[in-house]
């Protein structure tokens, strides 16, 4: 299949595509929901935004369809969200045979390494934490860069763009002073299957701790270990995702009897995901 689609990526990607009709906004693509939302937040009616990764489909591991390719060689660009596995596995290929241009939105984050250290943005991408979207501190960097590939896009809107920023930007100040309020009386750690809120619990000085690690289930072992972890940090939350196999984390729920909490960090809704987070953890 993945040959195929690669043939596919040549024909596709290599041909005129169609110019949006008259009156119809040009399209730009995505990776992820949450950055299609940062992106229209922006963009409002100049552009209309496409999403690569279909809602309730992992980014770490989906390829994209035929019909997906053709309407990326109708885009006037990719914003690509900056370290997930589908990024990794398809950018060089989409930009090889592509004259598409790509915006990189994690530019100037503080990337985490995957194994939980802080780092700069220099090192090879293969150990980095993706889930750079997670954090009310990165998605100001998130929007500002958006703005920027915005204005180069399209110089005749800039004030427009400026406008709907400076909007975008009091919207995830407000969702993180929330956050805030919400954790003056909250957990101090919580357990979650695939680590995506590591960026998150960064910012506010909690502690995550993954079932998964390094993309593997836990041997019985490490299970044992992570459920006596569990014990001592008085963990109250398990949050899982739909995405992943959670009979692990429901094995850790019955044992400790606490709280399985469905979150989904892809949700286009943003500020709201973020908020759900926060109260789940708060204690009251």
């Amino acid at each position: 299949m993945k040959q195929l689609i690669s043939i596919l990526i040549v024909l596709c990607l290599t041909a005129c595509g169609s110019a949006p009709s008259s009156g119809e906004a040009p399209t730009l693509t995505v990776t992820l929901e949450p950055l299609r939302y940062f992106v229209e937040a922006i963009a409002g009616d100049k552009f209309q935004v496409e999403c690569m990764v279909p809602k309730g489909s992992s980014p770490e591991t989906y390829d994209p369809t035929p019909q997906q390719l053709v309407k990326l060689s109708q885009s006037q660009a990719y914003f690509r969200i900056g370290y997930i596995g589908f990024e990794q596995v398809w950018m060089e290929k989409l930009q090889a045979n592509s004259q598409i241009k790509v915006f990189d939105t994690s530019r100037g984050i503080t990337l985490i390494h995957a194994d939980g250290h802080w780092h700069g943005d220099h090192f090879h991408e293969g150990g980095v934490e993706p889930h750079v979207w997670n954090s009310a501190t990165n998605a100001v960097i998130i929007a500002e860069n958006i703005y920027t590939a915005l204005t180069e896009l399209d110089t005749t809107n800039q004030s427009y763009y400026k406008e709907r920023l400076d909007s975008l930007k009091q919207t995830i100040q407000a969702t993180d002073k929330h956050i805030r309020k919400l954790l003056r009386n909250a957990d101090h750690s919580f357990l979650i299957y695939h680590p995506a809120l590591s960026y998150f619990a960064r910012d506010y000085g909690l502690e995550q701790i993954s079932i998964e690690e390094s993309g593997k289930e836990p041997s019985p072992a490490q299970l044992k270990a992570l459920i006596e972890t569990c014990r001592k940090e008085q963990i109250r939350v398990i949050f899982v995702q739909q995405e992943f196999d959670t009979r692990n984390a429901q094995l850790i729920a019955d044992e400790l009897g606490v709280q399985i909490v469905p979150i989904n960090p892809l949700s286009y809704d943003w500020p709201a995901e973020m908020i759900r987070v926060a109260k789940t953890l708060n204690k009251q």
